[in-house]
This record gives C-alpha cells, structure tokens and sequence, in this order.
C-alpha cells in the first residue's frame, strides 16, 4: 500500500447574548484581533501578505469548501485491501459487509508501506481525480487531544476527546477542533475571523453555509450565512419597499421598525443583524439571478453535469457563488455543505451484492458532486484557489453487526483541488486487526494516527494562514508533531 507519512439546547436569555457579544474581546477574540492586525500590516507593505511558499500572493482568491457526511461513514469500505493475504483477512473480518473479491479500483501510489489498498467500485468519478493527480487520501483520521496509542487509551494515561462514540459530541469536536474546551467557535470560524482582513470590499459574509447552521463555520466576528441551493433565503411576503403592493408596504414598514431606536443591547442588535441579513438576501439574489445559471452561467460546459441530488446541487450553488466573488468583493471564501445518511447500523449494502446498497449509493453522490464542482472550477479558471474536504462524525467498526456498522473513531478523508498533490495516500493506514495495536477493544474502532488539527492546519497553511498564527485558528496544534501533512 501506499503511505505518505510526512511531516443540549442554548439559553437564549438576554445575560447569555451579551456574553456571547462579549467574548469577542476574550483571549481568543485578542488574539484574532491581534493577527487580523498583522494580516493588515502585511499587505500594507506593497508586494507583501501571509503567503504559503510555492503558492500564488496572499491577494490571489482562495475557497475552502466543507463536506461534511453527517452520521459517521465507513471509510473500512471505502478503501480496502487489494492483494490477495490483506483481501482475504480483510473478508474474514468484515463478513457480510466485504466488498466482492476484486470489485475495488487499484489505487496505485508513488509511496507504499507494503501493502495495496483499492477504492470503494462506486467511486470512479473520485478515482479518476485521484489518478489525475487531483485527488489525495488522508487515512485514519480522528478527534485526538494529544498523539495517543493503544497502551496508553488502554490505560487512560492521557487525556481522550469525551464522548468518543457520540454523533452530537463528535460533530461538533470535528468543526471545532477544541474537543477539550466546552462549545465556542468552529475552526472554520476562526479562520474566518483571521483571515477576513483580506477581503476589504466585502458584500456579504465570507463564510457560506449550503446546509444551514453548523458549528464548523461559528466566529467571534465573522457570521455565518445560509443559502438555500435555489439561491438566497429571504422573508416570505415581501418585496423591495419602493412599490405601492401589499408586499411592498409591508417590507417598508418593517425596515422602518428595524431602524427605529431601540431601548436594550437586545433589541438594537437585532435589529441590526436583521436589516443585514435582509440586504444580504436582496443583493445575493439580485447577483444569482443574473447569468450565473445554464448558458448562462460561468461554467456552461459543466453546469449540466451536476446531478438532481441535493449534495450535487450544493455544490453547484457554491460554484455559482464562487463565481460571483468579484462582484461581492470576496478574495478568501469557506463554504459548508452536508450530506446525511451515513449512520448506517443496518441495510448498509444489498444482500446479493455488497458492492451496491445504501453507502455505495452515498459514496457514489460524493464522488460524483465533487468531481462536478471541480471540473467547474477547471473551467473557471480557478481549480487552483479552491480545495475540497471531507470531514465526518467518525469512522464505523471493522466488523459488522450483523446487516452494518458501529460507530467507531478514525476514518479516511478525500481532498479534491487543483493545488492537492494527489494521487497518493497521507497518513498512516491502520494496522487491520481486530484487537491489534489501533483497536481500542475488539471491533476495529481504529485510533486514529492523524489529528483533526493536523489535517485542518494543512489546509488552513494552504489557504494562507502563517506558522506563527496558527495557533490562534487551531489552539492545539503544537501538541502534534506536524503542521502540514502535505497533502497540499
């Protein structure tokens, strides 16, 4: 195979809103500030800004973009052993759930460890992005407090993330990457705080969400805005309050009540966060609705090639938005979308023929909605600025329970970009044994031997991010031996 192995409901009261206004000036919030401030200083020196070495200027546009397969995916089917001893302990352990002898698509790596590995069949459209060198695997990946081994989960000997096999828990520790610290910011959100100092003439937030509100994109300063894959959200009933219909008045009338002097802290913000989001919604549907769909759109000859699926059509959105960034005024743009469906427990493949059923049916969205949106940006001329990731509650267990899986804790993830060094696989593969060195007990749930905050440190350096501020995004990175796991 081939290895690269481098370097419960809020309190909406008013006393918790203020804190959470407040907090903006608390130490994460300082240290934001602080390295907002270096960003500015940075590109006040001509030629200057936060720059990855090899890359393009700090001025240059650059898209980070989410995807997030809610509900755990079993990534021990998604890539599997392809020589013969590793298939058949691969068989024996996995049972009714093992892909058919030879179904996989080789995976064939410039780096190995000894042993082959073959791709899920479903996922051809992301095998060819992985043989064209646009595609890479980051393997065994998982919410980590510190670098941790069998012997010392095995003993407790140091901190784990809680609530390891927990959906709710697990989610919110993967966008957050702050598992040992109750619920504040996403990473995402922190790196959009950091980073929003590049776009100077922004129209609306930098952060855009394709499934509603998620913790990943959650900032001090920098908001999340939701988009529906039919374009902007806006207020049922209403209209621009210029005209005289009903739709009008009424619009005109609740801005006028918006921008009235309010008595509390409450009241003012929002109704100012509501005037906002309005605007937001009038400018983006003013800018989406204008020759960025079809013949149309920036990429005619790949806008058909998205499917019905809802995934597919938030990936389309997001190229539309994308290539709308000059006119909203953005250079650094994170996106979120969510497929759900992974929890699998039962029905996970077809009885007669385990290469089909259920999660081929997800993988095979997943590949085929990336592939779309990259040859979009192919065709936009900005493959290079935009880089996808998976991310995922966790992975199953190796073994089935008797019709699908458990949960579990490491898992395998897909990068897709023009700037991915791919057709390799990152990380370390787990060793395949139940009960072996990275079970944590007796049904392959894999300790993971990438962090969360290895895996998004890379593509935070990637998206421009400098060493020294890193920390500010990614809290606990130095508890890892590695900052970038090069997949970029």
């Amino acid at each position: 195979m081939n290895r690269t192995d481098t370097a419960t409901s809020p309190d909406p009261s008013r006393r918790k809103f203020l804190g959470s206004c407040c907090a903006a000036v608390g130490a994460t919030g300082m240290l934001s500030a602080l390295a907002q401030l270096r960003v500015l200083g940075a590109l006040a020196q001509p030629g200057n800004g936060p720059q990855v070495p090899g890359t393009a200027a700090a001025e240059d546009y650059k898209a980070l973009v989410c995807l997030f397969l809610a509900g755990g995916n079993d990534a021990n089917n998604l890539i599997v052993p392809y020589d013969a001893a590793g298939y058949a302990a691969y068989a024996a352990a996995r049972t009714a759930l093992a892909l058919p002898s030879g179904a996989a698509l080789p995976l064939v790596t410039p780096t190995s460890d000894g042993r082959a590995w073959g791709l899920h069949p479903s996922m051809t459209a992301f095998h060819q992005l992985f043989g064209a060198g646009k595609g890479a695997i980051l393997a065994n990946v998982g919410t980590l407090l510190y670098p941790t081994t069998k012997a010392q989960y095995t003993a407790r000997s140091v901190p784990l993330p809680p609530q390891l096999f927990s959906h709710n828990d697990q989610q919110v520790e993967w966008q957050s990457s702050l598992a040992d610290r109750p619920f504040q910011t996403g990473w995402g959100g922190r790196l959009a705080d950091l980073t929003n100092a590049f776009n100077t003439n922004a129209s609306i937030s930098m952060s855009i969400s394709l499934n509603g509100q998620n913790s990943f994109q959650v900032g001090r300063n920098i908001a999340q805005y939701s988009v529906s894959t039919s374009g902007a959200i806006g207020l049922s009933g209403s209209a621009a309050p210029t005209g005289t219909s009903a739709a009008s008045v009424r619009t005109k009338a609740m801005n006028d009540l918006l921008a009235s002097p309010q008595g509390n802290l409450f009241e003012t913000a929002f109704g100012g966060m509501t005037t906002n989001a309005i605007a937001d919604s009038a400018l983006l549907s003013t800018v989406l609705g204008s020759g960025t769909t079809g013949a149309n759109s920036a990429f005619p000859n790949t806008y058909g090639a998205f499917s019905n699926t809802n995934l597919a059509q938030q990936m389309r959105t997001i190229a539309r938005l994308i290539s709308a960034r000059t006119t909203l005024g953005l250079k650094r743009q994170v996106f979120f979308a969510r497929i759900g469906g992974w929890d699998l427990h039962d029905n996970q493949v077809d009885n007669t023929n385990t290469a089909i059923g259920a999660h081929a049916n997800l993988l095979a969205d997943v590949a085929n909605s990336m592939k779309a949106f990259y040859d979009a940006t192919v065709e936009m001329g900005i493959a290079d600025s935009v880089t996808t990731f998976t991310a995922s509650d966790f992975g199953r267990t190796y073994n089935t329970n008797g019709d699908g899986s458990d949960h579990g804790w490491g898992s395998h993830h897909l990068i897709v970009g023009g700037a991915v060094q791919g057709g390799n696989i990152y990380g370390r593969m787990p060793d395949l044994s139940l009960r072996g060195v990275q079970d944590t007990g007796s049904r392959g749930q894999w300790i993971p031997t990438t962090s969360v905050d290895e895996y998004s440190a890379t593509l935070a350096t990637w998206f421009g991010v400098s060493a020294t501020d890193l920390p500010v995004v990614l809290p606990n990175i130095g508890r890892f031996a590695r900052q970038n796991v090069a997949f970029l």
